[in-house]
């Protein structure tokens, strides 16, 4: 296909050789497959800030360090270099953010590179070597879902050693490869130890994962891994090979994560309602 404009430099200074074709189109960004080479990768071209569905709210904002404090006052202003800035800030965060887990060891497209707007990553496919789904497109049996279910938890708990939270964690945003489930979309990735709302991001996270696979594994309704895992965090005794019992009993005087996650299974239904009145699977 013909390169779209935002690739054609990357084809100018030899980055990618050619386009194949358009994988998706999100609330963010549009992804191609091109070919790298002897390799087929995938470039992911972010949308301008005012062609995007997604707002970048303070929440998942706070706290991000910019390069300087030209680029801080610019952006507390809202000038126009402020707002590019923010907008390079808000890409950029993506990249840093998988080249963080990808060397801690979770389960995302291994980053290439990032060049005028466009991340260049790996691929993820399935056992026939196409484009992997996402998990919202197959369905599982209640055997498959408790495994993948277990594995994700593992990733988010890497990723919370890794000191990042996803942030908007859900079964849009995981694909299905050949040898399991691949975590992708990190823009609003969040510093667990320097985001305030982190806990709130975290508990949510995990709630998308159990409402989820809860549909093929009733059992996992009722497991309370997020505020686990959280309050195992706080209490710096949370490591990559924690092993988990999804059962968490409040110690007195701690913060109330019961009715956070009451808040957030309201918020979760209310989505589902406002998905379903739009017609949206």
């Amino acid at each position: 296909m013909k390169a779209p404009p935002r690739l054609q430099s990357l084809i100018e200074e030899g980055l990618i050789d050619t386009v194949v074709r358009q994988l998706m189109s999100g609330k963010e960004a549009m992804v191609f497959v091109v070919r790298c080479g002897g390799e087929t990768r995938c470039a992911k071209v972010y949308k301008e800030a005012t062609q995007r569905s997604f707002r970048q709210a303070v929440d998942y904002t706070e706290n991000r360090k910019v390069k300087n404090s030209r680029q801080a006052r610019a952006m507390a202003k809202g000038t126009k270099f402020g707002r590019q800035a923010q907008e390079a800030a808000w890409q950029s965060a993506e990249v840093d953010a998988l080249y963080r887990l990808a060397a801690a060891g979770v389960r995302v497209p291994k980053p290439y590179n990032f060049h005028d707007g466009v991340l260049l990553m790996e691929l993820v496919a399935d056992a026939n070597g196409d484009a992997a789904p996402r998990l919202n497109d197959v369905a599982f049996t209640p055997e498959e879902a408790r495994t993948h279910h277990a594995t994700l938890l593992k990733e988010v708990v890497r990723m919370l050693c890794a000191g990042v939270v996803h942030g908007d964690l859900s079964e849009f945003n995981i694909l299905l490869a050949e040898d399991g489930p691949v975590i992708i979309d990190l823009p609003q990735a969040v510093d667990a130890a320097g985001n305030n709302h982190a806990s709130r991001m975290l508990l949510r996270d995990v709630a998308n994962l159990r409402a989820f696979f809860g549909q093929s594994a009733p059992e996992l309704l009722a497991t309370s891994y997020g505020a686990e895992i959280w309050d195992l965090y706080q209490r710096g005794l949370l490591r990559v090979d924690t092993v988990l019992t999804g059962r968490y009993e409040p110690v007195q005087g701690s913060v109330d994560l019961g009715s956070i996650l009451r808040e957030i299974d309201d918020a979760r239904d209310e989505e589902a309602a406002r998905r379903l009145r739009m017609g949206v699977a």
